[in-house]
């Protein structure tokens, strides 16, 4: 059974970075495609990026492009989530995702096999 667990939410001022990141456990890293959701107060969970399996192709949702990258280590089984020039609309639990599905530049809830926890991310404004 693969386990996520994501670490490095917190508190920010708008402008400002945090880097999220994703323990994989279970399976082995690098067969797993692996994104990022978030879901904000009174909204539902969206794709925010993700990843290949080999750790090239990262692709984004238009809200994070050219602010958030996504990346990862098979070695460490880990994934990463660099947020930077954060804004208040960032702010939402974000979730680090997994799945075993063939390659694409996006996936809904319904594609994805494995969730983490959350952590909570909050940007002031």
């Amino acid at each position: 059974q693969v386990q996520l667990v994501e670490s490095g939410g917190g508190l920010v001022q708008a402008g400002g970075s945090l880097r999220l990141s994703c323990a994989i456990s279970g399976r082995t890293s690098s067969t797993l495609i692996m994104s990022w959701f978030r879901q904000a107060p009174g909204k539902e969970r969206e794709f925010v990026a993700v990843i290949s399996r080999g750790g090239i192709n990262p692709a984004y949702a238009n809200s994070v492009k050219g602010r958030f990258t996504i990346s990862r280590d098979n070695v460490k089984n880990m994934v990463y989530l660099q947020m930077n020039s954060l804004k208040f609309e960032d702010t939402a639990v974000y979730y680090c995702a997994a799945t075993g599905q063939a390659w694409k530049a996006y996936y809904t809830e319904n594609e994805i096999n494995y969730w983490g926890q959350g952590t909570q991310v909050t940007v002031s404004s």
